[in-house]
C-alpha cells in the first residue's frame, strides 16, 4: 500500500468545491495528483480558472489542472448555480491569478494517463456533474478499471432533492452520465444529501480557521455568500459542507456509515429527472451496487474540516 492515497478531484468550483480542494491540500494522508474540471455550478472556463486560483491560494500551483466537459452528455443543463455561488463561482471573492497554465490535455485524457501510469490504484472524488467520469468509462474503460474507488458527492436516498423536489444538483446536471457511472462496476461511495445536510459548518467554526492566517481568512470570505444561502435555503446557521464531506471520506475511508444498495438514476424528462432511486429493501450483492452513505458523525466531520483548514496557515 502507498504511504499516501493517490487522489484526483473532479470538480466544478463552486464555493464548497473550493473548500474541498483546500481540505485535500491540508491533509497529509493524500497525494493530490490531478484536478479535472467540469461544467456545473458555473461555466467550464470559470470552473477551470477557479480551480487554478484555489490551488495557487494554498501554494500548490504544481498540481495540474485539466479542463473537461463543458456540457452534459445529451440534454443541456437547465441552469447554473450562480445564485448560490456568485456569478464567478467563488462568492464574489477575486483570488489572485495562478502562474500555472491549464494542462493541454483534455481532462479525460489526463485522467486516463494518470490512471494507467500509476503503480497503485487511484481514488477519484467527483464532486460535480459526472460527465467526465462517464466519458472516461466510455472511451478508456481499461483506465477506469484502475480506479481504486469513486467517492461521489451526489444524490439522495431519502431526503428528496435540493434543486428540484426529486433531484440533487450534481446528478440533475447530467443524469445520463450519472446513470452510466452509478451503473458501472467501479467501487463507488455515494455521498448524498442524507449525510451532507446534517453536516453544518457553523459561523463559529468558520471564524476559527479565518483567524489562523491569510488562507483561512480568504476561505472564510469565499464562504460568506454560502452562509447567506444556507440560512435562506435550509434555515441553518452556517454552511452545509456537501463536497468537503465527500473529500473527508476520500481522505479517511470509513468516516461515513454506508450500506450497499442498488441505485438507478431517473433519466426521463419528467418531474423525477435526476432522482437517485435507491433500493432500500435489502442489502445488495450486485457487482454494480453502490455504497450509499447513510450515517455521519457530523460534529467529528466538521471538526476534521475546521482543524485541517486552520493548519494551512500553520
Amino acid at each position: 500500500m502507498p504511504d499516501r492515497i493517490p487522489l484526483v478531484i473532479d470538480t466544478d468550483p463552486g464555493i464548497d468545491d473550493a473548500l474541498a480542494i483546500l481540505l485535500a491540500l491540508a491533509s497529509p494522508e493524500v497525494d493530490l495528483r490531478l484536478v479535472t474540471t467540469v461544467h456545473g455550478n458555473v461555466e467550464l472556463e470559470q470552473t477551470t480558472d477557479n480551480a487554478l486560483r484555489v490551488l495557487h491560494l494554498a501554494g500548490r500551483s504544481d498540481v495540474p489542472v485539466a479542463a473537461g466537459a463543458r456540457a452534459s452528455l445529451i440534454h443541456p443543463q437547465p441552469e447554473r448555480a450562480g445564485h448560490v455561488h456568485g456569478a464567478a463561482g467563488l462568492g464574489g471573492v477575486q483570488l489572485p491569478p495562478s502562474p500555472a497554465s491549464v494542462d493541454p490535455r483534455p481532462a479525460v485524457v489526463a485522467l486516463a494517463d494518470l490512471l494507467m501510469s500509476s503503480p497503485e490504484p487511484v481514488t477519484v472524488a467527483p464532486i460535480g456533474p459526472l460527465t467526465n467520469i462517464a466519458l472516461l468509462l466510455a472511451v478508456y474503460p481499461e483506465a477506469a478499471e484502475r480506479i481504486d474507488r469513486l467517492v461521489v458527492m451526489g444524490g439522495s436516498a431519502a431526503r428528496g432533492g435540493n434543486v428540484t423536489a426529486a433531484a440533487e444538483f450534481n446528478i440533475w446536471s447530467d443524469p445520463e452520465a450519472a446513470a452510466a457511472v452509478l451503473g458501472s462496476a467501479i467501487p463507488t461511495v455515494l455521498v448524498g444529501l442524507d449525510v451532507t445536510l446534517p453536516t453544518v459548518l457553523t459561523e463559529e467554526g468558520i471564524a476559527r480557521f479565518a483567524a489562523a492566517g491569510p488562507i483561512g481568512a480568504t476561505a472564510a470570505a469565499i464562504l460568506q455568500q454560502y452562509v447567506d444561502h444556507a440560512r435562506n435555503a435550509y434555515g441553518v446557521p452556517g454552511v452545509v459542507v456537501h463536497d468537503a464531506l465527500a473529500l473527508t471520506e476520500a481522505i479517511a475511508p470509513g468516516t461515513l456509515g454506508t450500506v450497499r444498495r442498488d441505485v438507478v438514476v431517473d433519466t426521463t424528462l419528467g418531474a423525477g429527472r435526476g432522482q437517485t432511486l435507491v433500493d432500500q429493501r435489502s442489502v445488495s450483492t450486485s457487482p454494480t451496487a453502490v455504497d450509499v452513505a447513510t450515517t455521519v458523525d457530523a460534529g467529528a466531520a466538521v471538526e476534521f474540516l475546521v482543524s485541517r483548514l486552520a493548519s494551512l496557515d500553520a
